[in-house]
């Protein structure tokens, strides 16, 4: 009796959400990155409807967020909560077995090949200001040098007080920083191009080499308020955010076998 009990329980959050093939296709989609609904409709094949409705019950699972685009207010970007998919992985593999238990966190892993075959990144918003930049920081500090990370905007001005007062945060120093145009770097190859602001992937060029383009949406961090004081939490808060996101980025990017990003002329980043 006792067994039977036990099997007719209910499976964790995890394996419901992921047992439906169009859910499945809607999380490995918005892991790789942020997507809108009409994106997703068009890469399921599905009717819109129903890829809503399914989004809406990855919604309620916890799983995926959603925010509405900064460019459209119309348009609303869907986002793969990695941190809470880690955490529903892990309660599914206990219930499964003690033994399953996650031996450390998520996301921790080293990134990709040795120094001779570093992955590239190259991280872009639209004023080089505050998104980019923590990125770019943030990268190449987890990574302990195991990528190269740069990055730009489509339309550059100085780079914002706050980011160096939230990259004080990480043991970052931000003096001298400064803020570039994605036009620098259009010749140049790297594994991966992410764009965390909803315009500039609007106007992202294409780079040579068929690097990976994803998409993070994050606001900007400096129309959160009229002053710098006002917009500090919300600088501290997409810190924190970009931080998780590099995170599982370093876990999953590597070079192709045989590839290496041709970034050696590239300048040192700053």
């Amino acid at each position: 009796m006792l067994a039977l009990m036990t099997a007719r329980q209910q499976p964790p959050a995890f394996a419901r959400m992921a047992a439906d093939p169009l859910r499945w296709q809607l999380l490995t989609e918005l892991g790789r990155t942020d997507r809108r609904v009409r994106e997703l409709v068009a890469l399921a094949a599905q009717p819109q409807s129903l890829v809503s409705y399914h989004l809406h019950q990855l919604r309620r699972s916890g799983l995926v967020t959603a925010r509405r685009s900064s460019l459209d207010g119309r348009d609303v970007y869907y986002h793969l909560d990695l941190a809470a998919c880690a955490g529903s992985l892990a309660e599914a593999g206990t219930a499964l077995h003690p033994g399953l238990a996650p031996a450390a966190p998520a996301g921790v892993r080293p990134a990709g090949p040795g120094p001779r075959g570093r992955p590239a990144l190259l991280f872009l918003c639209t004023g080089n200001s505050a998104r980019s930049q923590i990125a770019e920081a943030l990268a190449r500090k987890r990574s302990r040098g195991r990528v190269r990370a740069w990055s730009a905007g489509s339309n550059p001005k100085p780079v914002h007080p706050n980011t160096a007062r939230a990259m004080a945060r990480y043991g970052i120093d931000a003096a001298g920083w400064q803020s570039k145009h994605f036009a620098e770097f259009t010749t140049r190859r790297f594994d991966a191009v992410i764009t965390l602001c909803d315009k500039v992937r609007e106007v992202c060029p294409l780079f040579p080499g068929n690097p990976r383009y994803i998409h993070w949406s994050i606001p900007d961090p400096a129309a959160a308020g009229s002053s710098d004081d006002a917009t500090l939490p919300a600088f501290h808060a997409t810190a924190a955010d970009i931080s998780t996101r590099i995170g599982y980025l370093l876990a999953a990017i590597s070079t192709p076998p045989g590839q290496t990003a041709e970034t050696d002329s590239l300048p040192t980043p700053t």
